[in-house]
C-alpha cells in the first residue's frame, strides 16, 4: 500500500490488488462428493480448500475411477510462463486435502513445486473427444 497527498494536504491510501491465486476445482455430482467415497467430509474438504483459494465446484468431471478429484489451476501469471493444471484424484482423506491446501497457499502450479507426497495423488486425464 502507498499513500499520496491529495491537493488540499490530506493523504490517500492506494491499494494494489495482489495478483489472483490458482484456482482449484473440486468435482462433485456422480461419485465424488456422495456416498460412494465413504468416509469423507465432503463439505469439510471444499471448506478447506476455499479458506485458501477460490474453489469452484464442478459436476462430474468424467474421471470417476479417481474419486475425490480435484483440480489446481495455475494463476494467470504462471499459465503465462507454461504452468498447467495438475488433476489429483483419490484425495479421500484429511491429510491430503492439508497438503493441497498448504501446496495453493504457497502458490500452486508454477508457482511452488509439487509438493512429493501429492505425486501420488497426480494423474493424466484421457483427452476428450472433440
Amino acid at each position: 500500500m502507498t499513500s499520496d497527498q491529495r491537493p488540499d494536504g490530506d493523504r490517500t491510501e492506494q491499494t494494489h490488488a495482489a495478483p489472483a491465486p490458482c484456482r482449484v476445482v473440486v468435482c462433485r455430482d456422480c461419485c465424488c462428493g456422495t456416498s460412494k467415497v465413504p468416509g469423507v467430509d465432503h463439505a469439510r474438504q471444499v471448506a478447506r480448500l476455499a479458506g485458501q483459494v477460490p474453489v469452484r465446484v464442478s459436476d462430474c468431471l468424467g474421471v470417476c475411477e479417481h474419486a475425490n478429484v480435484i483440480v489446481v489451476q495455475p494463476s494467470a501469471a504462471a499459465r503465462a510462463t507454461g504452468a498447467r493444471p495438475v488433476w489429483l484424484g483419490l484425495v479421500n482423506d484429511p491429510d491430503a486435502t492439508e497438503d493441497v491446501a498448504r501446496w495453493v497457499r504457497a502458490g500452486g502450479p508454477g508457482v511452488a513445486p509439487c509438493p512429493d507426497i501429492l505425486d501420488l495423488y497426480v494423474f493424466t486425464p484421457p483427452r476428450r473427444a472433440r
